[in-house]
């Protein structure tokens, strides 16, 4: 069995390429990593994903962010808008994906998996610019210079399958999975028992997109 590494947040997007890469036929391995966000729940989601959908491990890594700020997720002096934004958000954390894939990297060499999955977004993505299809492909190549693995032959593939997929869409591959998304965990400011808020991007994103796929939204909100 081939095994792969996942990066887990505890969200939708997330759980449902744990789902797909498991069907697949993967043994996958899931990394979630503890960056200092506002909130724990996603980390506790992604552990009862984990064991859910089948992980053969689950794993979290700690890197403080916060040392460094710069979003709203990181600095609490900094606020999470409550109405849909333009352009690149608040909530976007510097260099966030490159450093989670980085990780996901080391670890994927460490275990002699060629594979990694990432649930980014580049029809949903609020703006992001670490999840667009140029900076995957970027990192791909990055990694297949960097790594002894693939310097020796062994080559890595970054399979982000969300990429292109609106967030019904999503909802759609992952309720055919059956992927528990009462599970997950969304909002950027969720409270410790993983209720959402119900007016952030990620929130209105969430409900848009139960909405759009006509399937009944299964989140705990605080705010309706």
């Amino acid at each position: 069995m081939k095994k792969a590494v996942v990066l887990l947040s505890g969200g939708m997007d997330s759980a449902t390429v744990l789902a797909m890469a498991h069907v697949k036929g993967y043994a996958c391995y899931a990394l979630s990593v503890d960056y200092g966000q506002r909130h724990h729940a996603e980390l506790s989601a992604a552990q009862r994903i984990a064991q859910t959908l089948g992980a053969h491990e689950h794993r979290v890594v700690k890197v403080d962010l916060t040392g460094f700020g710069g979003s709203s997720l990181t600095d609490e002096k900094i606020a999470v808008s409550q109405q849909p934004t333009e352009g690149i958000p608040l909530t976007y954390v510097p260099a966030r994906n490159t450093i989670m894939l980085s990780l996901a990297l080391a670890w994927a060499e460490v275990l002699q998996a060629q594979d990694i999955f990432i649930g980014v977004n580049a029809v949903d993505y609020s703006g992001y610019p670490d999840c667009r299809p140029a900076y995957i492909e970027a990192f791909e190549r990055m990694a297949n210079l960097a790594t002894k693995a693939a310097v020796e032959g062994s080559p890595l593939t970054v399979h982000a399958p969300l990429l292109h997929l609106s967030k019904a869409e999503i909802i759609h591959h992952g309720h055919a999975l059956n992927v528990d998304f009462a599970q997950t965990v969304s909002c950027y400011q969720a409270d410790e028992s993983g209720r959402a808020c119900g007016v952030c991007d990620a929130c209105r994103l969430r409900r848009d997109g139960f909405f759009a796929a006509g399937i009944e939204d299964p989140t705990n909100y605080r705010i309706t």
